[in-house]
């Protein structure tokens, strides 16, 4: 069961918020895809204290867009506020213009806006916040060359005991899959741990969206499923590693369909979703977490 409110449906889209031109455009921005990167998923040390940078502006600008998730705001304004927190301190929000798949259009902000059952990749309009909505906030950063990308899941409002139960156990179902993440295990050993927590409490963990390698590349080749997948998804994890973990878990089945803006993905069944992300480094002892505002 979900609590109880109309199911989102699709606002009106503002234009395009500009950047300025001193601010530096990942390589995708105006192409119709991007670029496959070719340097894999462990990174140098100078590398990784850029994406540190990154990382650290994008916790401030999903802290500050968190600030503002309440009964009544828009999630266009959310936006906004994200859009200027990036530009602010001098780097460029990476989700604006990035390619849709097979043609579609790219995406038009600055950040994700998913509201209740909308799993990810909500787009940000004139929808309105209610009381008691779960609103995931997805927000990434461009600077000196590499990203940073964190999502995290508010609440606006008091919420109901349900909506606030889902969202604690996501945020513990991500600490424990970074917590799995150590050198020498495989990749797919996070997703076995992060179903397993979430299985205790009745919750499905969403299959067809994954974690990620992130760096010079907002995806590289890198892939974080949030379930067990072995025995694939064996990749080795080792030290200079960066990528993402960012369960979205679902009070029904995880079963979804895409919109037809190309990027909206909602719950088949209508039940809610909650989600939260943090880009890590892996050391020698396990996983750093670096987007911390």
């Amino acid at each position: 069961m979900s609590p109880v409110r109309d199911k989102i449906t699709k606002g009106t889209v503002s234009a395009r918020r500009d950047v300025p031109s001193s601010i530096a455009r990942p390589e995708y921005v105006g192409r119709k895809v991007a670029a496959t990167w070719q340097g894999g998923d462990v990174h140098d040390a100078e590398t990784i204290e850029k994406i540190r940078i990154s990382a650290k502006i994008a916790a401030g600008a999903l802290a500050e867009v968190g600030r503002h998730v309440a009964p009544g705001v828009t999630t266009d304004e959310l936006d906004r506020v994200g859009h200027e927190y990036v530009l602010d301190h001098g780097a460029y929000p990476s989700t604006l213009g990035y390619p849709g798949a097979a043609g579609r259009p790219p995406f038009p902000k600055a950040l994700c806006t998913s509201v209740n059952e909308i799993i990810c990749h909500g787009i940000p309009d004139s929808t309105v916040v209610e009381e008691g909505d779960i609103v995931k906030v997805d927000i990434t950063a461009f600077k000196n060359g590499v990203h940073g990308d964190n999502c995290g899941s508010f609440i606006a409002g008091e919420g109901s005991d349900e909506a606030r139960q889902l969202v604690e156990v996501t945020h513990e179902a991500m600490t424990r899959g970074i917590k799995a993440a150590k050198p020498g295990r495989e990749v797919n050993v996070i997703g076995r741990v992060i179903e397993k927590y979430a299985a205790r409490f009745g919750y499905e963990s969403v299959r067809n969206y994954t974690g990620h390698g992130v760096g010079p590349a907002f995806h590289t080749g890198l892939v974080v499923p949030h379930y067990d997948a072995a025995p694939m998804h064996d990749d080795i994890i080792e030290p200079g590693m960066v990528f993402t973990i960012e369960p979205m878990l679902c009070m029904g089945s995880e079963a979804s369909h895409e919109w037809d803006d190309g990027w909206t993905v909602a719950t088949d069944d209508g039940s809610w979703v909650a989600q939260f992300e943090h880009t890590m480094v892996i050391t020698d002892e396990g996983a750093e977490v670096l987007t911390l505002p």
